[in-house]
């Protein structure tokens, strides 16, 4: 098999293509054969080893992953040669196979075109999970969405649309923003150009901030939290891990609450597919319509990090597995 593996913690630069032993499936194990992987930012940390997860080197980047079963272990049972299936793998997704438990595959419903199923789980799981789970979002509720045209961002925006929720979308250009209002945004801030804190209070507050981005922003929409609002902290792709006051939790009488979706679906596997499940149920109303902005093959995985880096992809970018 081929996989892009990361074969030294100095960035994308030093992902290499290698040609590995086909993957053989053990007890309880099936063998993947990879058509398309998602792109996300938890990627590109791994690549400088500033994630939380470090397999040793080399190894290939990919949390997620879809494709066709094409071997199965002993005691595998649930699955056929030929299914139709997606995965979270967390790593080891940018390969052309891929082994893996059973119990971490999910059948892609007719609905769902293999491309999309590549691009689907991961942001769209974390953030269910965080506007549902943590963050008890209501319709009528309005909810704040920062980095909202990247992968969790523009997911969470579709979310909280189709939840009801009046979706206010903040991101850095009139191209972002057009991408958001398309995918279910009523209310924009560019905030490279307008001041957050007074955007936000012009708007007379929020009752949910989704914040994957952190540095700067996180401040101004905590300030921005109406009584008995949550400031939902998914990540920090700013860079800067921001020190809350303490006070203006309480002066607020706000909740900040933390999503660790990855550890979380782990331990609650029957609560994780039943998101799923809601999830592909929303897409096949059509309600969540996954925005795939770039696609790259296994040799251009270096450049699709690069692209991550530099918030060049909009929405999703997909390794297309099968064409490289």
């Amino acid at each position: 098999m081929r996989a892009a593996c990361i074969t030294q913690l100095e960035g994308p630069d030093a992902i290499e293509v290698l040609d590995l032993p086909d993957p053989t499936p053990r007890k309880g194990q099936v063998v993947v054969a990879v058509e398309h992987a998602g792109l996300n930012f938890p990627d590109l940390l791994m690549s400088r080893g500033l994630y939380q997860i470090r397999p040793p080197l080399p190894f290939a980047p990919g949390g997620e992953i879809a494709g066709r079963v094409a071997a199965l272990g002993e005691g595998v049972t649930d699955f056929e040669v030929g299914d139709r299936v997606l995965a979270l793998t967390f790593f080891g997704g940018f390969a052309t196979q891929v082994a893996i438990p059973a119990a971490q595959l999910t059948r892609v419903p007719e609905s769902m075109d293999l491309e999309t199923a590549g691009a689907f789980a991961f942001t769209y799981a974390t953030s269910y999970h965080a506007l549902v789970d943590r963050g008890r979002l209501s319709a009528g509720e309005r909810l704040l969405v920062l980095g909202a045209a990247g992968g969790v961002g523009l997911a969470a925006v579709e979310i909280g649309a189709a939840l009801g929720a009046e979706v206010v979308a903040a991101a850095s250009s009139d191209e972002k923003l057009a991408l958001c209002a398309a995918h279910g945004a009523t209310h924009l801030v560019d905030y490279a150009k307008q001041d957050l804190k007074e955007a936000l209070k012009a708007l007379g507050g929020v009752d949910v901030v989704y914040d994957p981005v952190g540095g700067a922003y996180s401040e101004p929409s905590l300030r921005a939290l109406r009584p008995g609002g949550r400031h939902l902290v998914v990540g920090f792709a700013a860079g800067d891990i921001p020190a809350v006051r303490l006070n203006l939790v309480l002066l607020k009488q706000c909740e900040v609450v933390g999503v660790a979706w990855g550890s979380w679906a782990v331990a609650n596997p029957h609560r994780h597919r039943a998101n799923l499940d809601a999830l592909f149920a929303l897409h096949a109303e059509g309600k969540l319509r996954p925005h795939i902005s770039r696609r790259y093959t296994l040799d251009e995985v270096p450049q699709a990090l690069r692209d991550l880096d530099e918030r060049r992809v909009l929405g999703k970018g997909v390794i297309q597995v099968a064409a490289g």
